[in-house]
């Protein structure tokens, strides 16, 4: 054991085990490709569930068929959901009829990409099922987990929070809700780690000691309650480096090692990052070491009371978690330190014991609903005074020096947080440094979404924001975490630093190419508002009262139509402008009626269009497109519409008159860079 505890502690099993780590993650995560064994031409499939969730009308399910794989079901009665709730079990095969394809990638740069989620957790294709047959079979450690799972269903109005608490699944908290704690920095407190982990373990221990069982007893139904926990949660990374941290922490003790706990926290990284390196790109399993890792080394800096040590607690998270938000989400709220000192000590010492009481004792949930309504209230109080820092995306220099610099101050002094200080103002700055101008067409699915950056971050222009039709739906089909594409936008707004625009354009009053308008500018201050001459409907009237000034002059954008008329279309606001030496014509949803009238009044050189009308038939009148000839034409359409834009007519007709286009369902968002000319066209695709 004595030559066991050397070779742990050398320096030389150190950095050769860092080495052959991070050469090992390099080689299964980048170096090799996986693909999946299954083909696109597949109907039927079959296999066992892995796990479900049901959300409103659509039935999610991770199946392990010849591998696994990715399966919605949309349901079509409330009383299929009904069935579906009392019959699935977790473990029992499944048979499925329905169609496969593989996902795509994020289209907007900086943003969730789904496909490399799914990648990372060995999924590599999508199943949209349209009829699913049940089996009641399944193990008995799966029966026994389903059963958990329907127990927590039945408690009451405060499932979503037992949910949350005891198996980490946040996806029941309405989604509104849970963005605040996001926001306020509160959300580690919803994904089963060490927190959890410790008070169920101080609970055993506690128990335990009171009825006089032996230590090595108790020690062993602890290792095999926290064994089958994890197998409750199904094996997440950051319960794992909670669950099998204290039974390392054991062995440790018991072997007589005594290895440091910052060893034993390293060996069980490398330990996960074996079975499995694509733990390493799982945010839960980055933030629990990496916090976890902080906590350790600071440990015997943290003194004082409860409040005090609270305090240092949250300081040393803040800190250290603080490169992977910024990373991440590009935002983060000053005032999370303050936040966790509120919430922290109501979650910890009387919402979770009592969660825990309610699943037992299902009578508490009047109680523990009161609970969840003081903290979803004061969660609310404490957004309404945030403050929040958008960074642009950071990269790994930023990070490196981030954790160098915390390495000084664990090293020898707190002051040297004044280099972090600096280090994040000078990446926020950046862009004001950016002699670059851009112009992004965002892929926004079946909408319009262009924004215009100039150069040294001069100004931002936003013109139409995208959008979806909302269908009417009987209240069992609302889903809790239905898409919505303006959170996207929102953050790759935030990826460029951007917390301010200074005009937001509506080129006219349709939702697809105003719908997400008012999202947006509740994270986004908007200075200015430009709409068409047509009566306000009632999302532009909204937006009329949030935004009074319409005064911008940073760039010369000249509306070329200015017809009133009961047709939006007709109406729709036509745009022209320059950046440097490049001109651009936005067409907006114009007919070929506007077009036509356009071309007989104005002469223009226009360098890139945005096809009117997403390419339909209606817009790109050919006599038009001859005059003004672009160098290169945009389509902003939706993949698989059902309009089946672009039109083949309009496609026709461009390639007639050897007009470049890009489609927004092909490439995904298009961005021209410009200095005094095109510099360089960039694609996001699929």
């Amino acid at each position: 054991m004595l030559k066991l505890k050397i070779i742990l502690q050398s320096k030389l099993f150190l950095l050769v085990s860092l080495f052959f780590i991070i050469l090992y993650i390099l080689i299964c995560t980048k170096w090799i490709t996986y693909n999946s064994k299954l083909t696109d031409n597949i109907t039927e499939l079959s296999g066992q569930i892995l796990s479900y969730r049901i959300d409103g009308n659509q039935l999610n399910l991770v199946v392990k068929s010849v591998e696994k794989v990715q399966v919605f079901y949309y349901i079509k009665s409330y009383e299929e959901k009904e069935y579906l709730k009392n019959n699935i079990l977790i473990g029992a095969e499944i048979k499925l009829k329905g169609t496969l394809k593989t996902p795509y990638n994020n289209t907007i740069p900086n943003t969730f990409n789904y496909k490399q989620y799914l990648y990372n957790n060995k999924i590599y294709k999508i199943f949209t099922a349209s009829q699913i047959t049940l089996s009641n079979k399944t193990s008995f450690l799966n029966q026994i987990k389903t059963k958990f799972i329907n127990k927590i269903e039945k408690v009451g109005r405060s499932s979503a929070y037992l949910y949350a608490f005891i198996l980490g699944e946040i996806d029941y908290i309405e989604n509104d809700v849970y963005q605040e704690y996001q926001k306020n920095g509160t959300t580690h407190l919803f994904a089963v780690s060490g927190m959890h982990i410790s008070a169920l373990v101080v609970f055993l221990t506690t128990l335990f000691k009171k009825i006089h069982l032996k230590e090595g007893i108790s020690d062993l139904i602890i290792i095999a309650f926290l064994l089958f926990y994890m197998f409750l949660i199904g094996f997440t990374p950051s319960v794992l480096r909670g669950g099998l941290l204290y039974i390392f922490l054991l062995i440790n003790r018991k072997s007589k090692l005594n290895l440091p706990t910052l060893y034993v926290l390293y060996i069980l990284f490398l330990f996960l990052v074996l079975i499995n390196p694509f733990y390493i790109y799982n945010l839960g399993f980055i933030y629990s070491f990496v916090t976890s890792f902080g906590l350790i080394l600071f440990h015997r800096k943290i003194k004082g009371n409860y409040l005090k040590k609270l305090i240092q607690i949250s300081i040393i998270a803040f800190l250290f978690s603080l490169p992977i938000t910024l990373y991440n989400f590009y935002e983060i709220n000053l005032l999370t330190i303050i936040n966790n000192i509120i919430i922290v000590p109501l979650v910890t010492i009387f919402l979770f014991p009592l969660t825990l009481i309610t699943f037992l004792i299902p009578i508490f949930d009047p109680i523990l609903n009161i609970g969840i309504k003081i903290l979803e209230s004061i969660s609310h109080l404490l957004n309404i005074f945030e403050v929040n820092l958008i960074v642009p995306k950071i990269n790994l220099i930023f990070i490196i020096i981030y954790y160098f610099v915390l390495y000084l101050i664990y090293k020898y002094h707190l002051k040297y947080i004044f280099m972090i200080v600096i280090l994040v103002i000078i990446f926020k700055i950046l862009p004001y440094f950016d002699n670059n101008s851009y112009v992004y067409f965002l892929d926004v699915g079946q909408g319009d979404s262009t924004i215009i950056v100039g150069e040294n971050r001069s100004f931002v222009v936003m013109i139409d924001t995208g959008g979806k039709i909302i269908y009417e739906e009987e209240e069992w089909e609302k889903r809790n975490k239905a898409y919505d594409n303006s959170n996207t936008i929102i953050t790759f707004l935030k990826s460029l630093g951007i917390s301010k625009m200074d005009l937001l354009i509506g080129t006219h009053g349709d939702t697809d190419h105003l719908g997400y308008a008012d999202q947006i500018i509740n994270d986004i201050k908007v200075e200015n508002l430009w709409l068409n001459n047509n009566d306000k409907n009632e999302m532009e009237i909204n937006l009329s009262h949030k935004i009074k000034k319409n005064t911008f002059n940073k760039l010369e954008i000249i509306n070329l139509n200015n017809k009133m008329t009961e047709d939006e279309n007709e109406s729709s606001l036509v745009l022209y402008f320059k950046i440097n030496e490049v001109s651009f014509l936005i067409m907006g949803d114009a007919p070929k009626s506007v077009e036509k009238k356009i071309a007989s009044k104005y002469k223009l050189l226009v360098d890139i269009i945005k096809i009117g009308h997403h390419g339909s038939k209606t817009s790109s009148d050919e006599t038009f497109l001859t005059k003004y000839h672009p160098q290169y034409a945009i389509i902003s359409s939706g993949r698989n519409n059902r309009y089946n834009h672009p039109s083949l007519e309009t496609l026709n007709t461009l390639s007639k008159l050897n007009i470049p286009y890009y489609n927004t369902q092909e490439k995904g968002t298009i961005c021209y860079v410009i200095r005094e000319k095109i510099k360089k066209i960039k694609f996001s695709p699929p």
